[in-house]
């Protein structure tokens, strides 16, 4: 298989080769279309030019000033009435002319040889030495008739010139050439480049060096690759965090039911010892239970496989059901419940949203203390505004950038009963964004936080969900 660099340099000899080529017919056509008769024009002034000045200075010997004018760079072949030639200069490479030809510039009409006769397609018939490639013209001298066939000695006139053109042509197809091998290879050496970093990175290598600074589409393309390697460096981080959170999510419990059960087995702890290991047995199981449920449900949302499943539905009566389902929780410490829950319809997957509300309420009970107070409620905008505010122990302004991330637990000295998986939230952000919706969270240490869902309205006939009229 060819290399690009070869494609390259082959494809620019034959961009110069059939630019050459096209040239060149085209030189043909203007000179077939527009020079070939001008130049048999002018020929035929020079040849009339010629007899009248011999005619002006009839003193003269014909075969004398003709042979003068030949030194001048001029073919000349005379043919009088006896059909006698006589050849001036140069002699003409092919003398064979028909005599009808001579017959007629005899009886007086002009022979124009070089528009008359087929000399080839190109423009190299301007060049052909031949007697036909000629201008014929009619003059008498003391009564005896002439036939004067003219033609420039293009070999004498142009012979240089032609050493010149056919240098200048080798040269600049010589200079293209290595100009074309020079510049492809600086053309493709960044492809290579990049051909490089590409193995590297499918080694797991990110730390590729790109020349980025280039103003041109290779630059662009090795921009987009040092994003594109930055980005799955990222994504390697990501898995190997996760992977390692996972494992430490699933060791902890794991460690502490297989401590306490080989305890138990011991029979050396006592009857209300054996109780309690189990029922941390029993708390530790339902962690890695639900820690299985939060990775399966992570799983199946980033995979995002016919998932949702809109519909409509209540929304008021959704967060008041899945109050009652806390009910023992907030009950057991206390708290104030503070609802402003309007009618409300909205379009969308309820058994999600379900997850969402049950995960930031269980939040907001958790972590604010007893006696504290929830207040829950919607509103309306250009959206379905959810707030859940809560009078808790708040997050650090250096937490909040954190709190959606995979097993992000905050603050490392809360209370362990307080902490969950990590998983919570960044199920939240993540099914609010299959449903088109925004997070937003305020929060401040000691006072509380405000979690922030904004879905789209739901509008039937102009209407929306409160039915009032949109505006």
């Amino acid at each position: 298989m060819k290399s690009l660099y070869v494609r390259l340099v082959l494809t620019f000899i034959a961009i110069v080769i059939v630019s050459g080529t096209l040239g060149f017919l085209l030189a043909n056509a203007y000179y077939q279309r527009n020079l070939k008769a001008y130049n048999e024009q002018k020929i035929t002034r020079i040849g009339q030019e010629i007899i009248s000045l011999y005619q002006q200075r009839s003193a003269l010997d014909l075969p004398s000033f003709l042979s003068h004018v030949a030194n001048l760079n001029f073919q000349l072949y005379m043919v009088d009435d006896q059909r006698t030639t006589t050849t001036f200069g140069t002699p003409f490479r092919d003398q064979d002319l028909s005599p009808d030809v001579v017959q007629r510039v005899l009886d007086g009409e002009i022979y124009r040889g070089i528009t008359e006769e087929r000399h080839g397609l190109f423009v190299t018939g301007f060049f052909e030495n031949s007697l036909k490639n000629s201008i014929g013209l009619p003059f008498e001298e003391k009564g005896k008739r002439y036939a004067l066939f003219v033609r420039p000695n293009i070999e004498q006139q142009f012979g240089e010139v032609h050493i010149l053109f056919a240098f200048l042509l080798a040269a600049m197809l010589v200079i293209s050439v290595v100009l074309i091998l020079v510049f492809t290879r600086y053309l493709v050496k960044p492809l290579k480049t990049l051909t490089q970093a590409t193995k590297k990175l499918a080694e797991g290598e990110y730390e590729i060096q790109l020349d980025i600074l280039r103003r041109d589409e290779i630059g662009n393309l090795a921009a987009n690759f040092a994003q594109m390697t930055q980005s799955l460096k990222q994504l390697d981080d990501m898995r190997q965090e996760f992977v390692s959170n996972v494992s430490h999510e699933i060791q902890s419990p794991l460690t502490s039911i297989q401590g306490f059960s080989q305890a138990i087995r011991s029979g050396e702890v006592s009857a209300e010892q054996q109780e309690a290991y189990l029922k941390i047995i029993e708390e530790e199981s339902r962690r890695l239970s639900s820690l299985s449920k939060q990775l399966l449900t992570l799983a199946s949302l980033d995979k995002e496989t016919s998932l949702y499943e809109p519909s409509v539905y209540r929304l008021d009566e959704q967060l008041r059901q899945v109050l009652l389902m806390l009910e023992m929780q907030w009950q057991d410490k206390r708290l104030h419940i503070d609802l402003e829950l309007p009618e409300t319809s909205i379009f969308a997957d309820k058994l999600l949203l379900n997850q969402v509300w049950m995960n930031l309420i269980t939040n907001s009970i958790k972590f604010t203390p007893p006696e504290g107070t929830i207040r829950i409620g919607i509103r309306k905008d250009e959206r379905i505004v959810v707030t859940i505010e809560d009078t808790g122990t708040g997050i650090s302004e250096s937490e909040l950038p954190h709190v959606f991330d995979r097993f992000y637990k905050g603050d490392k000295s809360r209370n362990r009963s307080l902490v969950g998986s990590g998983l919570g939230l960044a199920i939240v952000k993540k099914i609010v964004h299959m449903a088109d919706g925004r997070m937003e969270i305020h929060s401040e240490p000691g006072r509380g936080t405000v979690m922030t869902v904004r879905l789209p309205a739901y509008r039937v006939n102009g209407r929306d969900s409160s039915g009032l009229l949109s505006e």
